[in-house]
C-alpha cells in the first residue's frame, strides 16, 4: 500500500516534518521533493507555526536519492543537471529562507543529499548512533544539495575536502565536535530534546530569530562594511517589532515575556 512520502503534524506552535519512506531509508524517490517542499511552504504560510522540526521515519533520516529513479539505461545518460534544479535546488532554497527556526533531528543515516538537507538547517541535533556520509565520490559525483557551499563553511576546507574526496562516514560525535552540528544526543533522547527545542523556539520573537538568519546567512559572503549596513537595517527593523518592545518591558517588569512572534 502508498503511503505518504513526507508527514506533517501540527504541534503548539510548531510543525514536525518527517520523511517517510522506512523502507528506503527515506531516500528521494520520484514526487517526494515535491512533497517536502508542499510541506515547508504550509509550515511557511500558517501564521502560527514559529518553528519547524524536520526528522526521518524508522532507523535513518535520509539516505540521499534513490538511485533506482535516476539509473541510466544502457546508452543512455541522465541529465542530472535537471534533476538537481528541478528537484534539490528550490528544496534547499526554500528550508534556508524560512522565516522561522529549523531543527533538524537526525535519527539515523544521513547520507549524500539526506547529509547536506541536514546541514541545511538552522539547528541540527543527531542521535549519537547516526553517521554522516557524504558518498557522492563513490559514484563519481559531487556534493550537491548545497554541500558544496555548506560544508567548507561549516567544516572548514581541509575537512570539508577530506569528507567529499574520501566519503568516509562521520559520527554523531565527529560532526558536533568539527562544528558540522549543535549536539550529538543519547539516541533514546533524540526526540525528546528535539520536541523540547521546537517548543521553546516557538515561544521566542520568531520575526527577530528570522532576521538574525537573514543576517548570519549574509555574512558568509559580504565584507565587514556591507555586514555593518545590514546590521544596521535589520536591527532598525527588528525594533520596529512588537516582541522588541515586549521583551523590554519584560525586562524591566521582571518577568518572563509574551512574544507573538509577528513583525
Amino acid at each position: 500500500m502508498q503511503t505518504d512520502m513526507v508527514l506533517s503534524e501540527t504541534r503548539a506552535g510548531y510543525r514536525v516534518v518527517t520523511l517517510n519512506r522506512p523502507d528506503r531509508l527515506n531516500s528521494f524517490g520520484a514526487g517526494m521533493h515535491a512533497k517536502l517542499l508542499d510541506a515547508l511552504a504550509a509550515a511557511e504560510a500558517d501564521k502560527t507555526c514559529r518553528a519547524l522540526l524536520l526528522t526521518g521515519a524508522g532507523r535513518g533520516f535520509c539516505a540521499g536519492q534513490d538511485l533506482s529513479d535516476v539509473a541510466a539505461t544502457p546508452g543512455e545518460t541522465p541529465d542530472l543537471g535537471a534533476t538537481i534544479e528541478t528537484n534539490y535546488n528550490p528544496l534547499v532554497r526554500k528550508l534556508r529562507d524560512l522565516p522561522m527556526p529549523v531543527i533538524c533531528a537526525v535519527n539515523g543515516v544521513a547520507a549524500g543529499a539526506g547529509a547536506n538537507l541536514a546541514f541545511a538547517c538552522d539547528i541540527v541535533l543527531a542521535a549519537r548512533s547516526a553517521k554522516f556520509i557524504q558518498a557522492f565520490a563513490k559514484i563519481g559525483l559531487i556534493p550537491d544539495c548545497g554541500g558544496s557551499w555548506l560544508l567548507p563553511r561549516l567544516a572548514g576546507r581541509a575537512r570539508a575536502r577530506g569528507m567529499a574526496l574520501l566519503a568516509e562516514p562521520l559520527t554523531a560525535d565527529q560532526a558536533e565536535s568539527w562544528g558540522l552540528i549543535w549536539k550529538a544526543i543519547d539516541d533514546a533522547a533524540l526526540m525528546d530534546e528535539a520536541h523540547r527545542l521546537a517548543a521553546h523556539l516557538a515561544t521566542q520573537p520568531t520575526a527577530g530569530l528570522a532576521l538574525i538568519k537573514q543576517a548570519l546567512d549574509a555574512a558568509e559572503t559580504n565584507d565587514l562594511d556591507r555586514q555593518l549596513d545590514l546590521e544596521r537595517d535589520l536591527q532598525g527593523r527588528a525594533g520596529r517589532t512588537a516582541d522588541y518592545a515586549e521583551g523590554v518591558a519584560a525586562f524591566f517588569d521582571k518577568r518572563t515575556p509574551r512574544f507573538t512572534g509577528r513583525t
